[in-house]
C-alpha cells in the first residue's frame, strides 16, 4: 500500500504560487463530502492536500494504530490526479459537487490503474484489468478521486454457509471501529468500515442481498442499495445479474445522493439499465427536512426482532417520524404469503453464480487465470490460504447447477421476483395505502470469530427489497452498548428519489449517528 506523510504537504501548495498560504488545514475526521467541497470552494482546503490528508490517515489508522484492514491498496497515481483536479479548481472549472473529493472502490469493481480487481480471492490477484467500470468512469468524470480498494467478504460471501464476513484471503479480516473485536456485516465491509473511520468521505459498496445495507448499518453509516438497473453493473465481479447493484456509502444521506445522481445511468452492455436514463434525476433536488410529511409509512413490526432495546431505539425513531408530520401504519404480518421466497431466491442466486460468473472471468482481457466457476474450485482445493478458515460448499452446490434456460431455475425465478415484488412489497404498501415502509436495519455486530464464522442472529430488513430489485436505504438510528443500529427506508421499484428523501429528513432531525471509538468491546 502507498504510504504518504504529511510532512510533504507544504510542499504540495507549491502548486498554486499566486494564492496565499492556507491557515492550518481543519481534520478530516467526521467530515461529509459536502462540508469537505464546501472548505475546498472557500480555499481553505486544497484538492491535493486533501488527498493527502485521507493517505495518511489511512497509513495511520488502517495499516498501524487500530489496524482495521479496510483499505487493501491505494492507486500511485491519487496525488497527481488531485493536483490536476486543484488546476481545474484554481481555472475556474469544476467538474460539479465531487470535483476533488475521494472515494474508496469495494474489490469486486474494477478501475483503470496498477491495482487488481479480486473479490478477495488469491485466484484474481493478478487480474489488471486496465479498465473502469461504467459508474468508475461516472465518477471520474464529476471529479472524484479514485483513492483506491476496499477488503470484502471474500467472493462478496457466496463461497460458504460457514464464512466470516469481512474476510477474504488478500485483504485478510476487516474489524469493526466501534469495536475492534466485532464484526463489520458483509461483503461490503471495507467499504463501510473505511467510511465510518474517515479513511475516505465516500466509498462505493455491491449488494446481491444485504451486502450494503448491514454493514452500514453495522458500522453506523449511510449505505444504500438503488434500484436494480438504475446503476452499471458491468466491470464488477458478479454473482446474480437478478439482484446484484452498486450504491454509495457515506457519512449523510446527502452525499449518497450526490453520488446516486453521479453513478446513475443507461449502459448498452448492462441491459437491465436501458431505463436509467430516463429514469434517474437529481437525487439532492428532493433532499428536504419536510420531506416526512403527509407521508404514510408502513412499520415492519414482525421484522425487528425480539430484543427490547432494538425495539425501543425503532420506537423513538417512529416517534421521531409523526413529530415530522408521517402517519405510522403497523403491519404485522409481513411475512404472510412468502413463505417460499427464501428457498426460490436461493435458487436463483446458485444458478446466477455459475452462469454470471463464468461471462465475467471469460471477458476478462488476460488470457491467463480462471475461466469458470468450476476453475475457481479447483484453485481454492489447491491452495490452503483459501480454505484455511472456512469451506467452499456453495461454490460447489453453484456448479452442479443447470443453465439459465433449466425449469427449476426459471420457476424460481418467476417465483421470486412476483413473491417479493407484487405480491411482497407492491402488496404491502398497497393494503395499508403506504408511501414507504421502515423496519430495522441491522443488530449490533456480533464478535468475529473465524473459527467458527458469523453468528448473526438480528433483524434484518434487506431480503424484500434485494429480491424484488427496490431501492433500500439505512440511516443510523442510535447504538446498543455502543454498537450502531440502523433504520430502513423501502421503497418500490425506481422510487430511490423518495426514498433518499425519507432518509433525509429523518436524518436531520435524529442526527443520531456516532464517532467509532476503536475500542476493543462493547461499552459499558
Amino acid at each position: 500500500m502507498q504510504k504518504i506523510s504529511l510532512l510533504a504537504a507544504s510542499a504540495l501548495l507549491t502548486i498554486a504560487p499566486t494564492m496565499a498560504m492556507p491557515p492550518p488545514l481543519p481534520p478530516v475526521e467526521g467530515k461529509d463530502a459536502a462540508t469537505l467541497q464546501a472548505e475546498m470552494a472557500s480555499g481553505t482546503l486544497y484538492d491535493s492536500l486533501l488527498t493527502t490528508l485521507y493517505l495518511d490517515r489511512i497509513s495511520k489508522i488502517d495499516d498501524h494504530g487500530p489496524e482495521l484492514n479496510a483499505v487493501i491498496a491505494t492507486f500511485l497515481s491519487v496525488e497527481r490526479e488531485a493536483k490536476l483536479l486543484y488546476g481545474e479548481r484554481h481555472a475556474g472549472k469544476l467538474r460539479g459537487p465531487l470535483h476533488g473529493i475521494p472515494i474508496l472502490l469495494k474489490d469486486n469493481i474494477e478501475a483503470k490503474g496498477a491495482l487488481p480487481t479480486t473479490a478477495g480471492s488469491l485466484a484474481l490477484k493478478d487480474n489488471v484489468t486496465g479498465r473502469d467500470a461504467p459508474l468508475v468512469a461516472r465518477l471520474r468524470d464529476a471529479g472524484a478521486v479514485i483513492l483506491g480498494k476496499t477488503n470484502l467478504s471474500e467472493w462478496a460471501n457466496i463461497r460458504s454457509n460457514n464464512s466470516t464476513s469481512g474476510w477474504s484471503a488478500i485483504g485478510g479480516l476487516t474489524k469493526n471501529p466501534h469495536a475492534l473485536d466485532r464484526n463489520t456485516c458483509g461483503s461490503s465491509a471495507g467499504s463501510a468500515a473505511a467510511v465510518a473511520a474517515s479513511l475516505a468521505p465516500l466509498a462505493i459498496g455491491t449488494e446481491t442481498d444485504g451486502s450494503i445495507t448491514c454493514p452500514a448499518g453495522v458500522n453506523g453509516i449511510v449505505g444504500f442499495k438503488p434500484t436494480v438497473g438504475l446503476v452499471s453493473r458491468t466491470h464488477i465481479v458478479p454473482i446474480s445479474h437478478s439482484q446484484d447493484t452498486a450504491g454509495p456509502m457515506t457519512l449523510t444521506v446527502r452525499d449518497a445522493a450526490l453520488v446516486m445522481t453521479v453513478i446513475a445511468g443507461s449502459d448498452p452492455t448492462d441491459l437491465a439499465t436501458a431505463e436509467a436514463d430516463a429514469r434517474k434525476v437529481d437525487y439532492t433536488a428532493a433532499l428536504s427536512p419536510d420531506a416526512l410529511k403527509g407521508k404514510r409509512i408502513g412499520v415492519l413490526r414482525d421484522r425487528i426482532g425480539d430484543r427490547a432495546d432494538i425495539a425501543a431505539l425503532f420506537d423513538a425513531a417512529l416517534k421521531q417520524m409523526t413529530a415530522l408530520g408521517a402517519t405510522v401504519v403497523e403491519i404485522a404480518d409481513s411475512r404472510k404469503g412468502l413463505e417460499e421466497l427464501g428457498a426460490a431466491e436461493f435458487e436463483v442466486l446458485m444458478t446466477e453464480l455459475k452462469a454470471d460468473m463464468a461471462t465475467y472471468l471469460a471477458g476478462l482481457p488476460s488470457k491467463d487465470g480462471p475461466k469458470t466457476l468450476a476453475d475457481l474450485i479447483a484453485f481454492n482445493k489447491a491452495n490452503p490460504a483459501e480454505l484455511q478458515w472456512f469451506d467452499q460448499s456453495l461454490f460447489e452446490l453453484a456448479e452442479s447447477k443447470g443453465g439459465l434456460d433449466s425449469p427449476a431455475y426459471v420457476t424460481a425465478r418467476d417465483k421470486a421476483a412476483r413473491l417479493a415484488g407484487p405480491e411482497g412489497i407492491d402488496r404491502l404498501m398497497k393494503e395499508h395505502n403506504v408511501d414507504l415502509l421502515v423496519g430495522v436495519t441491522n443488530g449490533p455486530a456480533w464478535t468475529s470469530d473465524l473459527v467458527n464464522g458469523d453468528h448473526y442472529t438480528g433483524p434484518s430488513a434487506s431480503q424484500l427489497p434485494a429480491v424484488a430489485g427496490y431501492p433500500h436505504l439505512t440511516v443510523p438510528m442510535g447504538t446498543v452498548q455502543g454498537l450502531p443500529i440502523g433504520v430502513s427506508f423501502i421503497g418500490g421499484k425506481w422510487t430511490d428519489a423518495e426514498v433518499l428523501a425519507a432518509g433525509y429528513a429523518y436524518e436531520q432531525a435524529s442526527r443520531k449517528r456516532v464517532s467509532p471509538t476503536y475500542r476493543v468491546g462493547v461499552a459499558p
